[in-house]
Order: structure tokens, then sequence, then C-alpha cells
């Protein structure tokens, strides 16, 4: 793929790959409504400039061309295995509720997750309609709502991150709108990964808002992903294999 304007990273830790994407030679900003490291360009408010597009109102989607990309990590709260164990009676977070609290709270848990995966689609038809380039990350291990509920299927699924460098596993699915990705594969699978410096994890207590310690990218693999899969370019530490399809 070849990117002619600029890189724009949507959500939480994309500031990782916005540097890898730096150092690369391509322009990059990122976007989020939190800047907990102080290094966010754009504190903007996602969920609404989506809303905005897709309403046709103004919003910064005005400033994106089909020269750019985006790349969007957006958040899974609602989506991953986790959350799926909250739509159960016998979620341990439920213990000592009454049968009707647990079901309010199991009711007002679906209303936000059907508004995020609505927020999610409108993001890909804002893109689609535009002709605008988009990739979307969200995990995808056995359970997780996107797998098997979403309007097209991703284009890569990586199962095991860590051969590229990231700190866990953690499967992950790949949705590319408007482009196809490249298949490349650098292996750097490094046994101490799991022992990498962590920066220290800031919850939030805001629907829709993840973790940062459960979206935390390496820079390694963000260097390594963008380089297999975005602009097939070989490394000296890796080499370009034809990257085996999801199933």
């Amino acid at each position: 793929m070849e990117i002619k304007g600029k890189v724009h990273c949507f959500f939480e830790q994309s500031g990782t790959f916005k540097r890898e994407f730096i150092k690369l030679g391509i322009p990059a900003e990122d976007y989020d409504i939190q800047n907990n490291f102080g290094e966010t360009d754009h504190t903007d408010d996602l969920f609404q400039a989506i809303e905005d597009a897709y309403d046709g109102k103004p919003s910064l989607f005005d400033n994106i061309t089909p020269d750019d990309l985006i790349m969007a990590f957006f958040p899974c709260i609602y989506f991953c295995a986790p959350s799926q164990m909250n739509f159960t009676w016998g979620c341990i977070n439920y213990r000592s509720m009454t049968v009707k609290e647990k079901t309010d709270a199991i009711l007002d848990r679906d209303k936000k997750r059907s508004y995020f995966y609505g927020l999610a689609i409108k993001m890909f038809a804002v893109a689609e309609s535009r002709q605008l380039r988009l990739v979307m990350e969200n995990p995808w291990s056995e359970n997780t709502y996107l797998k098997a509920n979403f309007i097209i299927p991703p284009a890569i699924v990586d199962e095991n991150r860590m051969k590229r460098g990231d700190y866990r596993v953690k499967p992950t699915a790949y949705w590319f709108v408007q482009c196809e990705p490249t298949h490349g594969f650098t292996y750097q699978f490094d046994k101490q990964a799991e022992k990498k410096t962590h920066m220290t994890s800031r919850g939030s207590s805001v629907a829709g808002v993840c973790s940062e310690e459960r979206s935390m990218i390496s820079p390694d693999y963000a260097r390594n992903f963008i380089c297999d899969f975005i602009l097939g370019k070989r490394q000296e530490i890796g080499q370009l294999t034809i990257f085996d399809p999801p199933r």
C-alpha cells in the first residue's frame, strides 16, 4: 500500500503506531479523547465525530482524504470475550445482586454494546461512502462478539502477536476498508517479551474507554505489523512470506 498523505490513528494506544509510522517516514497523527501520556495530537471526541460524519455534518473526517489511511483501534470493552461473561446471571460481578439487579445490569450493558456496535458500523459506512482507507483492530479470541456479528469479515487474524514482538499472544483481527493488506511475516518471537516494561496502567470508568494496560501495544509489534501488512516492506530482522489467511 502506498500512503501519499498521512496516517490518522484513532483511539487509545494509537500513539505507538503513530510513532512507528513517523520513523518509517510517513506523517502520522493520533486522536483520542484521553491524553494520559501527554502525547495525543488531537483530543477529539471520536464517537461524536463518527456520528456527525455519518449524519453528513462537519467533522474531522472532512480533513481526511483517499490518499490517507485511518488506523482505528476501536474500543473493545463491549465486544471482547471477558465482556461476554457479563451477559450471564452467573457472572461473578453479580454474585451479591438480586435477580432483578442482575437483569438490569445485563440490559444496561446490552444497550451500551448496541451503541458502540452501531458506531463501529457507522465508521465503516463513512469510510466506504467517502472512499477513505480504513484499518480497524479488535480482539479475536474464542467468544468475542464481532466474530459472529459484523458487517464484513476481517482481512487478517494475527493469532499470536508475540511472534511479531508484542507483549502477549492476544489474537487480534484487522478489517480493511477501501484497501487490501500486503502479506508478509516478520518473525520476531521474543521469549522475554512478557517481561518487557509496561507503562503504569490507568483504568477508566468511562463507558467505551478501555483499560490502557489491556490495549498496550509494543513498538516492535507496531513496526512489524506496518511493514508486513500496510507497506509490504522487507526488514533485515525478518523475511516476507505468504501469510496464511484466517480460517
